[in-house]
Parts: structure tokens; C-alpha cells; sequence
């Protein structure tokens, strides 16, 4: 439609104005029309592109399954784990204000050492005639020396007037020729430093040692007697100090077979054992802590209770004179005895009293008497007095896809409601009150029962309060841990060896990986160098001696 000029409509008349004005109403009806049309055509695109993008995360499901399914027919090694979101920063944009400012940078303090001079050297240099001498400019300077060394020991051979034959021992440490320098060396360069075997040989070829790789497997994984001994004892010292510990568990490959590496600590030790299987038996037994027996106490028979095992098996296990059992032969012998290996169920009545004989081992023993558990809520984990994990809570909502702009605007809502609670619960822990205990169980109430009509969201929310005595487990015991975070940071040097060095062949490369790595992170927790760890372990001198480990686990819990 083509309008007049401005000036010439004074001299239209009212009626020719009042068609004007009914064709452009006419053309503006039009227009809205074409727009709300667009508009349809706009929602039905973004429609089809949300039914497109949801189609196309399934065909790429689809299509790894089918990659996994060729690679098992195969016979082709597992993928490794890929994570599909990446970390929520909970824990870090939760963490109170450091108060430091960042105007000043911070200047290199001194060196500690300066006082460990080992050997002092004079410099010269030629001045010419007339000059006067100022004395000396000194500079420490630090230095490492790596040599090779060949030593003949004469061992004094005497026969006593009995016939016996006396031979001079030799020095702590030396083991079939090798010496104790070279054996701390190659333990803290595989352990400390995840140098392969093959990386650590053509080292030391290159030093000028003369060694093969098998024999620098041997002294990685054999006469580690004495460091099995210690590892058990600080696990056994943890258990029984430890008001809490956190747990974790990751995949390990042994024997050419898949298996599972559990991790065990707190603030103080760490632990790691290795076996074919994740159950809550294998666990169970990784807590007895060496202890082979097996105790039927009031402690197994309320586990037995609250797996709720029947009531009749209960009574025939109290009313057994023979409580404890010695091995797993013995204990499997008076299942057989009772009976109770012909009873069905799933779980089987077998394995519920085993587990409970296992529990009450442990409590037997004093382990884990006031101690909680805090993992990120695998079934294995859930024993005792447990505690969930939040960040792996955070987690389970910050991997949720939605697919509609509603949805993400839940799911962000839900997720800034959980930071806000969480930095509050880490508020409680500094400084903990009942009344502040109330008002955070009433506003978890709250949280934890809305419904946003994302049916994904409602279902995992009302998952999670199902969780909640586990969840606000912290407003009894401000003491422990929000999350695992710490288990998370110890294994993740299991993860690394295993990236880097595969897996074990021989059981004894097994146990030398999971002690010497247990050992480390130890000494890490309490403040000790493990390379003179080592050091006074394997018998080279000091100037001041390593006390054994469980002790200072021991002490740190009294600390």
C-alpha cells in the first residue's frame, strides 16, 4: 500500500480518512499475522532441534555401545573411563575469603639448609701486584652427586673349636650384592617419581650401575617384609584412632585381569589394597586389617539384623557355642554345620552372616569403634555409621542433561541452592551450634522436597532426601569431612602408576605397589621425607632416626 504525503491529507475528506485508516489497519493485521506465523515456525524449529540433538546423543550411545560390544568380541583391552562433564567447582566457589591481599607479591624466604654444609672450598684468583686482599665472598652452593660405586667387602671367616663355621655379617641393607644407596634410589625414583622399570634401568646403565631391569624388578618388589609389616600396623593404628576415615575405589589390572584397588585413610595414613573384587565382603575384609578371624559378637548379629536376615538363622548363630573361627575354612565349615548353606535368598543367608562375622572382627579387634565412614555412596561402602559425600551429591545434578530452556533454568536454580547450603554446612563445621543444626535439617527439608517439574531433577531430588540422615550426618559429627576429596587426591597417585606402568604380573609386584604407595602418601600426611624414610629403613645411617609410622599415627590422633 502506497500512503499520500502528510500535506496532503488535510484536505482529504472524513470519509476517505476512515479508509486510510482501515487499510492500514488492514496491512498492520497482515504483518502480525506474518510475524505470529514466524514465531510458530520459529518454536517448531527449536522443537525439532531439541528432538534432533536428543536423537543424536542417543545414536552416539548407541554407536559406543556397539564400539565396546566389537572391542569384547575381540578380546581388545577396555576403554579407559571417560568423565562427561567436567568438575562443578562446588568445593572451590564454596571456600571462605583467604583474606590475603594480592597487591604484594610474596618474596622467596630463605633456604633451610644453610646451616648443613657438608664440604667448604676456597677460590683463588690471580690479582695483580699492589691489590689488597677483603676477605671471601661466599655463596652456598647446592649440588647432588651421582656416582657409581663398587665395593669389596673382605668378610673375616673363623671355625670355632666346635667345628662351627663364623662369617662377618654384612652391613644393613645389602641384599644379594646390591647396597642400600642404590636400593632407596630406586625405590624413590618408581614410587615418589613413577619412573617405569625400563626408564629407572637405562638410568642407572647411564650412572654407570650395571643392571638389568629384572633385577631392578627384584628390588622393587622383593624383601619388603619389614614395609608390609608397617603399612598393616599404621592401617591397624588408623582404624582404631580415627574418628573418621573417607574411602574410594578405582579400577587396577593384575594378572592380566581386571580388578579393583580400594583406598583407606584420613588426615593422618593412607592404605591401599588390591583384589579381583568391589563387594562389601572384599571391604569388610581389607578392614580387618590382616586379621584372618572371623566373630560372631552382638556387633555381627545387629549387622545380620539390620540386613535383615532371618530371625531363626539369627538364633542358631547366638545360640552356637563357637564364636570365633580362626580362618575361612573354619568359618565356612560351621556355615556347613548349621545348615545354612542350603538356604536360598538373595541375598544368600551365607553371605549376610559372613559379612556380619567379618563386621564383628572388626568391631572385635577395636576398629572403627566411633569412627564414620564417608565415601561417595557406593553400596560396599555402607556400613557402620556412614556419611554421603556432597560434592558427589553436587555431582549427580550437575551431570543431568536437560533438553528445554525451562529444564537448565531448574537444574541452575537447584544447583545454586545446593552451593548456598553447602557453603553454610561448611560454616557449621568451624563453628557449630544446635539451633544452627535445626534451621540447616529444616531448610534441607525444603531444598530437597521442591518439585520443578523437570521429572529427571524431582526424581534425583527426592532420591537424595532419601539419603539425608547420611547427608547431614556432619550436624552430629561436625568433625569429619563434607566430602572425599581427600581419598579422591590419594588415589589419584594410583591412577598415575597405573597410566604410566599398566598393571602387575606377580602378586609380589602387587603388594610392593599398594604398600610402597600407601607408605608414601603416609609419610606425606605426616609431614615425613620419604626418601629418608627410606633411608632408616633399608639401614643407612642418620642423623636422627624415623620413628615407626603407626606410632606417629598414633600421636597425630592425640595432637
Amino acid at each position: 500500500m502506497t500512503l499520500p504525503p502528510i500535506d496532503s491529507l488535510e484536505g482529504l475528506s472524513l470519509a476517505e480518512l476512515r479508509g486510510l485508516v482501515a487499510a492500514l489497519i488492514g496491512e498492520v493485521r497482515s504483518l502480525q499475522g506474518r510475524v505470529e506465523s514466524l514465531e510458530i515456525e520459529n518454536r517448531a524449529l527449536r522443537t525439532e532441534n531439541e528432538v534432533l540433538r536428543a536423537e543424536n546423543q542417543a545414536l552416539r550411545v548407541e554407536n559406543q555401545a556397539l564400539k565396546d560390544e566389537i572391542a569384547r568380541l575381540k578380546n581388545l583391552p577396555p576403554r579407559p573411563p571417560v568423565k562427561s562433564t567436567k568438575p562443578s567447582g562446588m568445593e572451590k566457589a564454596t571456600q571462605p575469603p583467604s583474606g590475603k591481599g594480592k597487591g604484594k607479591r610474596r618474596r622467596r624466604g630463605a633456604k633451610r639448609d644453610g646451616a648443613q654444609v657438608n664440604r667448604e672450598v676456597t677460590v683463588a684468583v690471580s690479582a695483580p701486584e699492589g691489590s689488597r686482599f677483603k676477605g671471601y665472598e661466599t655463596i652456598l652452593v647446592r649440588d647432588l652427586v651421582l656416582s657409581a660405586e663398587v665395593v669389596r667387602y673382605r668378610r673375616e671367616c673363623w671355625v670355632t673349636p666346635g667345628g662351627e663355621r663364623l662369617v662377618a655379617p654384612l652391613p644393613a641393607g645389602i641384599i644379594g650384592g646390591w647396597g642400600a644407596h642404590l636400593r632407596r634410589f630406586i625405590l624413590a625414583c618408581h614410587v615418589q617419581g613413577q619412573v617405569t622399570t625400563e626408564r629407572l634401568t637405562a638410568l642407572l646403565n647411564g650412572i654407570g650401575v650395571e643392571i638389568s631391569k629384572r633385577q631392578v624388578v627384584r628390588l622393587i618388589s622383593e624383601g619388603l617384609e619389614a614395609f608390609v609389616e608397617e603399612d598393616r600396623d599404621a592401617l591397624r593404628a588408623g582404624l582404631a584412632t580415627a574418628p573418621w576415615i573417607t574411602v574410594d575405589d578405582t579400577s587396577a589390572r593384575h594378572a592380566h585381569q581386571d580388578g579393583f584397588t580400594t583406598q583407606i585413610g584420613d588426615d593422618r595414613f593412607t592404605t591401599f589394597r588390591t583384589g579381583q573384587s568391589k563387594s562389601r565382603e572384599a571391604f569388610l575384609d581389607t578392614l580387618r586389617a590382616g586379621h584372618g578371624d572371623y566373630v560372631v559378637n552382638e556387633e555381627a548379629l545387629a549387622y545380620m539384623r539390620g540386613r535383615v536376615l532371618a530371625g531363626s538363622v539369627i538364633e542358631l548363630l547366638a545360640a552356637s557355642p563357637h564364636k570365633t573361627f580362626a580362618d575361612s575354612a573354619a568359618w565356612q565349615a560351621h556355615l556347613v554345620a548349621l545348615g545354612l548353606d542350603q538356604l536360598a535368598g538373595e541375598p544368600t543367608p551365607v553371605r549376610i552372616a559372613t559379612e556380619g562375622a567379618l563386621w564383628g572382627a572388626i568391631r572385635h579387634h577395636g576398629f572403627l569403634t566411633h569412627a564414620v565412614v564417608v565415601s561417595d555412596g557406593a553400596g560396599q561402602f555402607r556400613i557402620g555409621d556412614h556419611a554421603l559425600c556432597w560434592v558427589h551429591a553436587e555431582r549427580l545434578v550437575h551431570k543431568l542433561m536437560p533438553m528445554t530452556p525451562d529444564q537448565r533454568q531448574s537444574v541452575d536454580v537447584m544447583r545454586q541452592l545446593i552451593w548456598w547450603f553447602y557453603r553454610d554446612l561448611k560454616s557449621f563445621r568451624r563453628a557449630p551450634c544446635p539451633r544452627r543444626a535445626a534451621a540447616l535439617r529444616a531448610r534441607f527439608e525444603r531444598l530437597f522436597k521442591r518439585r520443578t517439574g523437570y521429572v529427571m531433577l524431582d526424581r534425583l531430588l527426592a532420591r537424595l532426601y532419601r539419603r539425608k540422615h547420611e547427608l547431614l550426618r556432619v550436624l552430629d559429627r561436625p568433625e569429619i569431612p563434607l566430602h572425599t576429596n581427600g581419598s579422591e587426591n590419594d588415589i589419584r597417585a594410583f591412577v598415575t602408576k597405573r597410566k604410566i606402568s599398566g598393571g602387575t604380573v606377580s602378586d609380589a609386584g602387587k603388594k610392593s605397589r599398594d604398600v610402597m604407595l600407601g607408605l608414601m602418601k603416609t609419610c606425606m600426611k605426616l609431614g615425613v621425607s620419604f626418601f629418608r624414610y627410606l633411608g632408616d629403613r633399608l639401614g643407612i645411617p642418620a642423623h636422627q632416626p624415623i620413628p615407626r609410622l603407626p606410632d606417629l599415627v598414633r600421636q597425630a590422633a592425640q595432637a
